[in-house]
């Protein structure tokens, strides 16, 4: 009997040691980096692919450092999340203010997450130049900060800012941080690489330093700066670490956060650590471009797992050899990340994407049916000029539908014309739009005018058709990206137009892509309508 429950305990203890605990910031960190820049509704979106994907705790911001955040907590109390808890970051108590009185404190709790996370000096050189107080002060300020917020929030979590550089500088005192943290009984200790330039050997030792002193549960938070994020991490968890932080596509300042994208697929199929389900880790390709294309940026296509060079082969060898043996020149299966093998001589790749974005639209296809090799051939044909469908999952569906025959045309456009005009020197332009639709027999010819052309363009596609449709009245143009295509023609070069549009409930994504930046936005609008009016059918 005993030695029946000895064993029942080891594979309980087993159990436990292999579940990684992954903590997402690319809202918070990931916005710090150069170029990178979302809006509330894209933070929104993305938070429910982070949920989608399995992510266990979605860092939404500091509350109170900036109003896109405080509304970010707002509105995310409105949307149902599967699984994902919202996590909300911040700082400790400032000095000679006591926690109940510190604004910073008082704002994480207002917003009401799930959890908080919070900084704290670990580094000595980092609290006599940056806060200027003793290093008792330090450690009150920790210990005071995290035994509040533990009395108001169910989970807190402990940021040990610039830990690694602090242990290396004076580790007696650095420890001495983490303890402080663990006598406010938080619910785990990140031991943080802020600098970034920590190598793995040393994160080893260090965390097994540690964990003679600490026995809260240890997590990661690994910066890029020295190329090891990734590789920091993973070593990390191999020493027991049980919560790992990071971003998608590795998005953070300076040189970036540990990337996420590479992290999971480490964890699961290098490690046989388990953190997300194996249906999930199938979409973190889908979540990368998605969160690329959100950002406005080029997919980078050499990114391990998810690139689009991943699973290329170009090499006469290569190729013939994956074709017999993809193991001989691949180190996995790219399938497990939503990726796909490639052979650029004789591109044999994305039937399985096709068909695994049907079954998620509740569309029907078989991978021998014809229809099924029409939409792939015509997909490489529209991203060969430039179309993308990663954030305009609208757009995919109307193509598919389609091609299926399933697609209802609910009105036609006869023509449209659009001027914008300056009549002064000091004078903002005037945009105005013409439109003229038919509706089943009917033909409706109108104007509108428009903050810019794109805008009125909008308001004239709406003004002609609300009137058939008065469903279209509840959607709003929510975002407007464009991108140029490099194609090295200057003003002539092409565009792409992605769109975002909604309303009550729910958000969907468009694109078009022409080298005229009105009909690029023509295209994306249209389908955004189409899309709606199909939806309300549904």
């Amino acid at each position: 009997m005993y030695q029946d429950f000895a064993a029942l305990v080891y594979h309980i203890r087993e159990e436990l040691m292999s579940l990684i605990t992954l903590y997402d910031t690319t809202l918070r960190d990931g916005t710090q980096a150069e170029d990178i820049s979302f809006l509330v509704e894209d933070k929104i979106r993305i938070a429910h692919r982070l949920d989608e994907l399995g992510i266990h705790y979605i860092e939404g911001g500091w509350p109170g450092s900036n109003p896109k955040d405080v509304s970010f907590f707002k509105d995310i109390k409105k949307e149902k999340l599967t699984q994902a808890k919202i996590a909300a970051f911040g700082s400790t108590r400032r000095a000679k203010v006591t926690p109940d009185k510190d604004s910073n404190i008082i704002t994480l709790i207002k917003a009401e997450p799930d959890a908080i996370t919070i900084f704290g000096k670990s580094w000595d050189f980092q609290v006599h130049e940056a806060l200027r107080i003793s290093l008792e002060e330090n450690l009150e300020l920790i210990f005071d900060s995290l035994e509040y917020l533990k009395k108001h929030v169910s989970e807190v979590f402990y940021d040990a800012e610039h830990f690694f550089d602090g242990y290396k500088a004076n580790p007696e005192y650095a420890i001495k941080t983490l303890q402080a943290a663990e006598n406010a009984s938080v619910d785990c200790i990140i031991l943080c690489d802020t600098n970034g330039g920590t190598m793995p050997y040393e994160i080893v030792e260090i965390i097994k330093s540690v964990q003679k002193h600490v026995k809260t549960p240890l997590g990661i938070h690994a910066h890029n700066d020295g190329e090891c994020a990734v590789a920091n991490s993973m070593i990390a968890v191999a020493q027991g670490i049980v919560h790992v932080q990071g971003t998608i596509n590795g998005f953070g300042e300076r040189c970036g956060n540990a990337n996420l994208c590479s992290i999971i697929p480490g964890l699961k199929v290098k490690m046989k650590k388990e953190c997300i389900t194996d249906d999930q880790m199938r979409h973190l390709r889908d979540v990368s471009r998605y969160v690329y294309e959100l950002a406005n940026i080029s997919p980078n296509k050499h990114q391990a797992y998810v690139g689009n060079s991943a699973f290329a082969h170009k090499g006469g060898v290569h190729v013939s050899a994956i074709q017999r043996h993809p193991e001989t020149y691949e180190h996995m299966r790219p399938e497990l990340v939503g990726n796909c093998t490639r052979v650029l001589i004789s591109d044999l790749s994305g039937r399985s994407n096709i068909l695994a974005k049907a079954e998620e639209f509740n569309i029907n296809l078989d991978s021998k049916d014809p229809v099924t090799l029409e939409i792939l051939d015509n997909i490489k044909d529209m991203e060969n000029r430039g179309y993308q469908f990663e954030g305009a999952e609208a757009s995919f569906e109307l193509l598919m539908k389609k091609a299926l025959g399933s697609h209802i045309k609910y009105f036609t456009v006869l023509g449209f014309r659009v001027i914008d005009e300056k009549r002064g020197e000091d004078q903002r332009p005037v945009a105005e739009a013409t439109i003229m639709v038919k509706v089943g027999g009917k033909i409706e010819h109108t104007a509108a005018e428009g903050n810019g052309p794109v805008n009125a363009l909008d308001n004239a596609i709406r003004k002609a058709l609300e009137k058939f449709y008065p469903k279209l009245k509840e959607v709003k143009l929510l975002d407007y990206k464009v991108r140029v295509l490099p194609a090295g023609q200057g003003t002539a070069s092409s565009t792409r137009v992605l769109i975002e549009s909604g309303d009550k409930h729910s958000r969907w994504g468009t694109v078009g892509v022409s080298d005229n930046i009105i009909d690029a936005s023509y295209q994306a609008l249209i389908d955004s309508i189409d899309y709606k009016l199909h939806k309300a059918e549904e």
